[in-house]
């Protein structure tokens, strides 16, 4: 099975990649296994330095990653160097505060009824993590930093439609001095993914996606009673009252609703507005929508580049035809644009009921 990198912008084909088979997996996942036998034994300010080593190649190829993300899911070139740079920062962080955060301390003996009690920090092993595209730097980064630093080793389970991302994540912590194998990612499908998290070698895993993946992964995990952590998807509420300073609650709208091309865990989902506003709020909203520039997520002055998938901008394109067609208004917005890539106008739609698909 082939694993495609797909530009959204085009619609065309960038590369594709062959997907690990079973002999790859199982080389990756016992050399992860061999570079936790070795990092568990070295410091935190050796494992520091590496860190910071990998993070000043991140942040020095920043360009030549952010393109990569750009052309792979279709973000905005300026908060894809956003996210290099975030991601570069936040592996220093680790690295400056993981012994801080880990080591042990005395606790309160007398609370427990016992002559001594103290806290330890351990590492654990192999740690599988299943990663969504919508930050495909980012997302691994905020695991792998603080999961790396405490001693355990890493494994990638990418989303299928970036892999260019994968394999650059794939190199970069080797490249900064850690053991081999201390981060290796896996070019699979979703179907490999139960095979990985019941090897006994894998100890723990990490999921950030959709709930029907979350389930999937907690019962296998709870199945081989393994440690998980999950993140799930949601649909945040964006609440505007009278008190409101309106022109600052819609530009603080429209940037919710928009960054990262609308694809963000914490994008503002759904519109409340109070009743003695909602006139003023809906009117000066759809401006600010209306005005934004959709196009070349390469282009400096673009403000919302393509959704990442077609199959998105399918799913798209049926709720907003579903809501219209029982009743609800497209202010701006709504309709499905000529030409390649998958591209959608930011859409304001108002009037909606609980008739109306929600997903």
């Amino acid at each position: 099975m082939a694993i495609a990198s797909i530009n959204p912008a085009t619609g065309e084909t960038v590369a594709t990649f062959e997907a690990h088979d079973d002999a790859e997996i199982e080389r990756r996942i016992a050399q992860s296994r061999a570079a936790f036998e070795q990092l568990r034994g070295t410091t935190y300010a050796q494992r520091a330095q590496w860190m910071i080593a990998a993070a000043d190649l991140m942040e020095a190829e920043v360009e030549e990653a952010a393109a990569m993300m750009t052309i792979e899911m279709g973000k905005t070139l300026a908060q894809a160097r956003a996210e290099v740079r975030k991601s570069a920062n936040t592996m220093r962080f680790y690295a400056k505060h993981a012994e801080e955060y880990l080591t042990g301390r005395e606790l309160d003996a007398a609370a427990v009824n016992a002559s001594r009690a103290y806290q330890i920090f351990q590492p654990l092993g192999v740690v599988l993590a299943v990663m969504p595209w919508n930050y495909p730097i980012w997302q691994v980064i905020r695991f792998a930093a603080p999961a790396i630093m405490a001693g355990n080793t890493a494994l990638l389970k990418h989303a299928s439609n970036v892999p260019q991302a994968a394999l650059y994540l794939d190199t970069i912590f080797e490249r900064g001095g850690f053991p081999a194998g201390s981060f290796n990612s896996l070019l699979i499908g979703a179907a490999k993914v139960e095979g990985v998290l019941r090897d006994r070698r894998v100890v723990a895993a990490t999921l950030t996606g959709s709930e029907p993946a979350g389930r999937s992964v907690a019962s296998i995990a709870g199945s081989e009673v393994k440690h998980v952590v999950l993140e799930l998807g949601g649909s945040d509420p964006f609440v505007v009252m009278p008190s409101a300073d309106l022109d600052k609650a819609v530009a603080t709208a429209v940037t919710s609703r928009t960054t990262n091309n609308g694809q963000a865990c914490i994008n503002a989902k759904r519109f409340i507005v109070h009743t003695d506003i909602y006139d003023a709020f809906v009117e000066k909203f759809t401006a600010a929508m209306s005005a934004l520039v959709v196009g070349d997520p390469m282009a400096d002055g673009t403000d919302v580049g393509p959704l990442a998938t077609e199959s998105g901008r399918r799913d798209l394109v049926e709720l907003v035809e579903d809501a219209l067609a029982k009743g609800a208004v497209a202010t701006t917005g709504g309709t499905t644009p000529d030409g390649p890539g998958w591209f959608y106008p930011p859409t304001v739609i108002t009037g909606v009921t609980k008739e109306m698909r929600l997903y």
